[in-house]
């Protein structure tokens, strides 16, 4: 995609190029830390929504992926949509989409309407990320100018991630999480005003289209794929539904890579996977991906609905997984300009790697918030510098002048790797724990009767709902075990997101050995945006 309109014929050089308006440069940077606020203060909350809404299952899982499915289907398409008609007019109806989403989700009374506002966000917010950069770098005239306004956008997207566990933390320890809804929802107000007001239009028609049969068949294959795998550990692995699902999800897999290749633009050009170089980056991004966002949620499980801490401590987490991201944003672009990008992957998935392990060997009991921040600060850290070198790394391994198909190509299969990190963590986790908390309980010395009730909550709600029976309450007694069982089902999950994230770490190391040499001069390279949404 071009980031200069072709339509404009030539013209002699302006020795002092108009620079990019503040307007337009305030709304495009309010409008994605928006997005990525939405995005990630439910993270916080999961304790609350178990204690309130009282989810049973898979649906705490379908809370994070119903904002995240319409993100990694949409928002390629959402950026055609903003070159065919106008960036400025994406950018103040996404901001709208979030202000409906995030009020739905606030005044909802259970979580099917909680999931329904969820999606409407996640529909503005697959417009907020793309269009938002796009604009930026629209309305820049200058490889200095663009590099500045793309990363004053990149620090605006990390800011939401810092922000985010703050407004979950306190709104959510001093009110509700409905409170945390209604902040979003003012910022989200501003969001569209300011873009109202601000923000300059741009366009940039020629040579794009929507690919229509690529949309529907990603979107029908991603939808039945993340059902199955969420759905399995409730509805069972071999029952009708989740094995239609599975069959779906590779019947339309198939469709998909027809309708690409048949495609006159299409949304992901499969081509570029004929380069085994870029091949490999692709894979690390999702599974690397997958490894970030799946600890995330991990973490936030283990807070919350299984530790019952608040959602302020549970902020502090978080703080540390998404915060380092914006603290290193300094060091990881200096790196970035003098280290190959498969060096400061290379050491990014290992520190990852390493916080997952030993997170996954923390006791369940265990409360304390500092046997928290050598494990998820080494994530956190090592997140920051895969984050900012994943496009970097797949650009470079593709000539020129498909750098910017390839920076889009990586940004969806990275969002495609976030949204499998809750639903295939989520689904092992409570595999596990529902197998080891039907085994400890036939072979408890509880009573019968302790036993016949603790068994009939389980079969309904799976561990976390004997988990979060009082005390004094006949399944009580059950509690314990279906706390040790938890404990072990998240552990096993933190133990997957370090395996992930150490094969994706010798995948860089041993595969992307021959791309240290970049296809770019210093005058050519693209600057490489992280668009990808943080948890």
């Amino acid at each position: 995609m071009s980031l200069t309109d072709p339509r404009s014929p030539a013209q002699p050089a302006d020795p002092a190029p108009s620079r990019l308006p503040l307007g337009t440069l305030v709304a495009g940077c309010l409008a994605v830390c928006l997005a990525q606020i939405a995005l990630a203060v439910p993270a916080t909350l999961n304790g609350l929504f178990q204690e309130d809404l009282h989810p049973i299952g898979s649906q705490l899982t379908w809370i994070s992926d119903a904002f995240l499915l319409p993100v990694t289907v949409l928002e390629l398409t959402f950026g055609v949509l903003g070159d065919l008609f106008g960036r400025k007019r994406l950018l103040v109806g996404g901001s709208v989409l979030v202000v409906a989403g995030e009020a739905v989700s606030a005044v909802s009374g259970g979580v099917h309407l909680l999931w329904v506002g969820q999606v409407v966000s996640g529909l503005g917010a697959a417009a907020l990320f793309p269009t938002s950069l796009a604009m930026i770098a629209a309305g820049t005239h200058s490889h200095r100018d663009r590099a500045r306004g793309i990363t004053v956008w990149a620090a605006a997207l990390s800011t939401g991630g810092f922000v985010a566990p703050v407004i979950g933390g306190v709104t959510g320890s001093h009110d509700s999480w409905r409170a945390a809804f209604v902040v979003v929802v003012v910022i989200a107000v501003a969001s569209t005003v300011v873009s109202l007001l601000g923000a300059a239009d741009s366009r940039a028609p020629e040579g794009r289209s929507l690919d229509l049969g690529g949309q529907l068949t990603v979107g029908i294959g991603l939808f039945a794929l993340l059902y199955a795998v969420i759905q399995g550990p409730t509805d069972g692995w071999g029952s009708t539904p989740v094995v239609v699902a599975f069959v779906v999800a590779a019947v339309f897999v198939v469709l998909f890579v027809v309708a690409e290749r048949r495609a006159r633009s299409p949304l992901l050009r499969l081509d570029l996977f004929a380069n085994r170089a870029f091949a490999v980056a692709s894979v690390v991004a999702v599974v690397g991906m997958f490894s970030f966002l799946g600890t995330a949620y991990a973490t936030s499980i283990r807070l919350g609905p299984v530790q019952h801490q608040s959602p302020l401590r549970t902020s502090v987490a978080f703080l540390l997984l998404n915060g380092l991201t914006l603290v290193l944003a300094p060091l990881t672009s200096r790196l970035l300009e003098r280290v190959s990008g498969r060096w400061i992957l290379t050491v990014g998935l290992a520190l990852m790697a390493a916080g997952d392990f030993l997170a996954a060997t923390l006791p369940v009991e265990d409360r304390a918030l500092t046997s928290l921040v050598l494990p998820l600060g080494l994530v956190g850290a090592g997140f920051a510098l895969t984050v900012s070198s994943i496009t970097a790394t797949a650009v470079n391994t593709v000539p020129v002048h498909y750098a910017g198909m390839a920076s889009a190509s990586t940004s969806l299969l990275r969002d495609f790797g976030f949204t499998l990190g809750p639903a295939v963590i989520g689904a092992v986790a409570l595999s596990r724990a529902g197998s080891l908390f039907s085994s400890d309980l036939r072979h408890s010395a509880l009573s019968p009767q302790v036993k016949a009730a603790a068994a009939e909550v389980a079969a309904e709600g799976g561990p976390l709902a004997v988990n979060s029976v009082p005390a004094t309450a006949p399944p009580g007694g059950a509690a314990p075990l279906a706390l040790r069982a938890l404990g072990h089902g998240y552990a096993l999950g933190f133990t997957i997101c370090g395996a992930a994230a150490l094969v994706s770490c010798l995948l860089a190391l041993i595969a992307l050995r021959r791309t240290d040499t970049p296809h770019h001069t210093d005058a050519t390279a693209p600057t490489a945006p992280e668009t990808a949404p943080a948890a």
